[in-house]
């Protein structure tokens, strides 16, 4: 199978209503590895990174309520550090670039779930931040169109 390891996926086709940041970005310890009250912190397997885990909550209007909250992974040397909080909103906007995901069977469950990471983390780029778009006009009036 040409298919091998996580899958690349855009954070549109993940989040395609956006998401909220929800409590603190937490390093993920290596569970396996620590013992007698020496943490160890687990790194990506792949690259060798430090993996850092964030909650979101999904904006998507028709996810069922047990799907709202989702834990991102993010592979990255140093902790990630959330965009600021916007004014009047319960919760901070971020969306994630380089998103990867891996299916899996949860063990619990034998249901099928996701895992996702991604490289980095940031603030939304809204339209109202967005470059302005310059629409140009072309005119297609022949000169006999213009004397007349």
């Amino acid at each position: 199978m040409a298919i091998q390891g996580p899958i690349a996926i855009g954070f549109e086709q993940v989040f395609p209503h956006g998401c909220y940041l929800v409590g603190e970005v937490q390093q993920v310890k290596d569970f396996d590895a620590s013992s007698n009250g020496r943490t160890v912190y687990a790194k990506d397997k792949t690259t060798g990174l430090p993996v850092w885990q964030v909650s979101v909550i999904d904006a998507d209007p028709d996810a069922k309520a047990s799907q709202k909250s989702v834990t991102v992974k993010i592979l990255t040397e140093v902790q990630p550090v959330p965009p600021p909080p916007l004014p009047g909103l319960p919760f901070t906007p971020v969306e994630f670039d380089g998103m990867t995901v891996t299916p899996y069977v949860g063990q619990d469950s034998g249901r099928l779930a996701y895992s996702f990471r991604a490289r980095a983390m940031r603030a939304p780029v809204s339209a109202a931040t967005a470059a302005p778009v310059k629409h140009v006009t072309t005119s297609t009036t022949t000169n006999k169109e213009n004397a007349a």
